[in-house]
């Protein structure tokens, strides 16, 4: 019986024990299942804070080489307000799978703030919503900047960073700068810029801060002293040697300084800047960078006493040829409208300024009328009074006016002249956007340079020949007469032609008469002695300025840039109209060109309607027949009309390049 019951006891044991083994992979199931479905720990922007609100005590993590460094805190005042503000922690964060101290990190490559942004920028454009977000096009537009700049190039220290990344300019956290610039709040961001670039450039900001910029700005409280990101921009920061920044920062400093800005490109230095020539004297060159302080300081690199100093960086005796005394009393921002501070600018300016009025005055007015009285004469069929010379001469003869040394050195002049305004005008209009390309094409503005100054001296060297022969010539001629009808020096009938001709004009007495030479052509000729002696010595002070302020003040450079530019503004404008109209645009002289002076052989008609007085001279004392030649051959005139057009459609672009320069140059100012 008891053995009955032991046996009994047993199998129910192990049957008991059968569903135990039984339950526990069941067991062992529901407990994995319930560790599946475990709720995961939250990692929403509450969570974070926990631990990472900066009013919490700091936390340190170990960094490169095992060097601890503090994690950054958040505030969460300023994250609220904040562009991210509705961003979750973990949305950049992407590596962190935990809410434990020290977080378990995943293999996932937490995004950085270009690709982010790049990628909303692209999601934008598919959508057809990039014009609603101008902000977002800003950022996309400073992404690429940024990575041309020279804060995106690899560190010297450690190549695998950049060497400045976005979180080191922006707080990600609290990243919120005003868009509307003129607003306090943008005024408020804005000062605090220069401490964020000291904290890496610490020594310059030393310098800044006791500047005239950083003492406006710091001390002083002025919002519109200007801070690093005005100078060296934002995202498109280069290397400060590159040619690119040295053009650019200059127009920078203007966009304050207006008004020395515009003085500054009326002088070689600006000029040249403009025109793309970047080792030429610059706004920092002179007052610095960091280190700008008021001409009355002391250490200031403009004050008198350490002017000549500073001119000598540039002109050292080496490039350059070296400053020397008279470089202090240049003017840089020398102008005509401040008469105590420049009277010597305010004087040959104004003086300069009425010549160019009363010569265009004069010769656009002379030109109008004479064009009006021969369109009149010509519809009215007035035939010009002459001489009848039937059976004296003959009439299908040419006067020979020009021998062929006037024509070859008129050629040379034309071609000359033509170089000179194209190349000076390049200069005196560089603030135009068709002189930068000019200066491109010939070789920059050293090629530029060069260019007009050889040609200035081809110019002075065939005058020079010019005039001692015709000297010569006229000293061994012993029947010439200096006031005689051959002459070229201006004669009282000359002034009676000039009466005359306007009595003409206005119909109140017949056409003067011209002897061999009329008053205009007169003017023309001695107004090229005029400009040689005033460009050219202008020219030449301008061209070797070291030789010039041993002997001369500073300032002399300044009146003669006013003289050379204003000089041959005048003699451009006046040859390519008056001239042009007098030889080529006449009703009588239609269609263009007269070839004359190429040729240099005029119709007996046309010599004798221009030239009555000389014509009836020769008439009487029998010579004209000694002067009449056979007119030129076919393929002669051929060329000299291809040439003369030519020129006369060189001369007119070259015109309407001053017009335009001269146009922009009143806007600008």
């Amino acid at each position: 019986m008891h053995k009955s019951r032991l046996l009994l006891w047993i199998l129910a044991s192990l049957i008991s024990l059968s569903g135990v083994l039984t339950a526990l992979p069941a067991f062992a199931a529901g407990s994995s299942a319930a560790k599946v479905t475990a709720p995961e720990p939250k990692l929403d922007n509450a969570t974070c804070l926990t631990c990472h609100d900066s009013k919490k005590g700091k936390i340190e993590m170990p960094g490169i080489g095992g060097d601890k460094h503090t994690v950054k805190g958040v505030s969460n005042d300023k994250f609220g307000k904040s562009v991210h503000a509705k961003m979750q922690c973990v949305a950049c964060h992407t590596d962190i799978v935990d809410s434990a101290a020290p977080h378990q990190r995943s293999t996932a490559k937490s995004p950085d703030c270009a690709s982010c942004h790049e990628g909303l920028w692209e999601e934008a454009k598919k959508a057809g919503a990039a014009g609603d977000k101008p902000r977002l096009e800003t950022v996309a537009k400073n992404i690429e900047a940024y990575k041309k700049s020279f804060h995106a190039q690899p560190d010297k220290d450690t190549p695998s960073l950049p060497k400045a990344s976005c979180t080191q300019c922006h707080d990600t956290h609290a990243f919120n700068v005003p868009a509307d610039k003129k607003s306090a709040q943008y005024a408020e961001w804005r000062r605090d810029v220069p401490q964020l670039c000291g904290s890496c450039h610490d020594d310059q900001l030393e310098t800044y801060s006791a500047s005239i910029h950083g003492t406006e700005l710091l001390d002083k409280k002025n919002d519109k002293a200007p801070v690093c990101i005005n100078c060296h921009t934002t995202h498109e920061i280069t290397n400060t040697s590159l040619n690119s920044f040295k053009l650019l920062v200059t127009e920078e400093c203007g966009s304050c300084h207006k008004d020395n800005l515009a003085s500054y490109r009326d002088t070689y230095h600006g000029q040249a800047n403009k025109l793309g020539g970047a080792d030429t004297a610059k706004c920092y060159n002179c007052h610095g960078s960091h280190d700008i302080l008021p001409a009355s300081d002391p250490k200031s690199k403009i004050n008198v006493a350490n002017r000549l100093k500073t001119c000598q960086a540039c002109h050292d005796g080496k490039k350059r040829e070296l400053a020397t005394e008279g470089f202090v009393s240049f003017g840089p921002h020398a102008n005509a409208h401040d008469f105590a501070k420049y009277p010597q600018m305010w004087i040959v300016t104004k003086f300069m300024q009425g010549l160019l009025i009363l010569v265009f005055a004069f010769f656009w007015a002379h030109s109008g009328l004479w064009y009006y009285r021969e369109w009149q004469d010509r519809k009215s069929h007035v035939a010009v009074p002459h001489v009848r010379t039937d059976g004296i001469v003959q009439e299908q003869k040419f006067f020979q006016r020009f021998p062929v040394g006037w024509r070859i050195a008129h050629l040379a002049f034309a071609l000359i002249t033509m170089t000179l305004v194209l190349t000076g005008t390049s200069a005196l209009f560089s603030q135009t956007k068709w002189a930068p390309v000019v200066a491109s094409m010939l070789g920059g503005t050293h090629g530029l340079a060069i260019i007009h100054r050889v040609a200035a001296s081809l110019f002075i060297g065939i005058f020079a020949i010019h005039f001692v022969y015709v000297m010569q010539s006229l000293l061994r001629d012993k029947t010439f007469r200096w006031f005689g009808p051959n002459s070229l020096i201006p004669n009282w009938k000359d002034l009676a032609d000039c009466i005359g001709m306007f009595k003409w004009f206005l119909g109140m007495g017949p056409k003067p008469r011209f002897e061999r030479w009329t008053y205009f052509e007169k003017f023309d000729y001695w107004a090229v002695f005029w400009g040689v002696s005033i460009i050219g010595s202008s020219g030449i002070m301008l061209a070797f300025p070291t030789i010039t302020a041993k002997f001369l003040p500073g300032w002399i450079f300044n009146i003669a840039t006013v003289v050379h530019g204003e000089e041959a503004f005048l003699a451009a404008v006046f040859l390519f109209t008056v001239h042009f109209f007098n030889n080529h645009f006449r009703p009588d002289k239609l269609p263009p060109p007269d070839i004359v002076m190429f040729t240099g052989l005029q119709s007996l008609e046309e010599f004798r309607a221009d030239h009555p007085a000389q014509y009836q001279r020769l008439l009487d004392s029998g010579e004209l027949e000694k002067l009449l030649v056979d007119g030129p051959s076919q393929p002669m005139t051929r060329r000299s009309k291809i040439l003369g057009l030519v020129l006369i459609a060189a001369g007119l672009t070259l015109l309407v390049l001053v017009v335009n320069g001269f146009v922009t140059s009143l806007h600008v100012g």
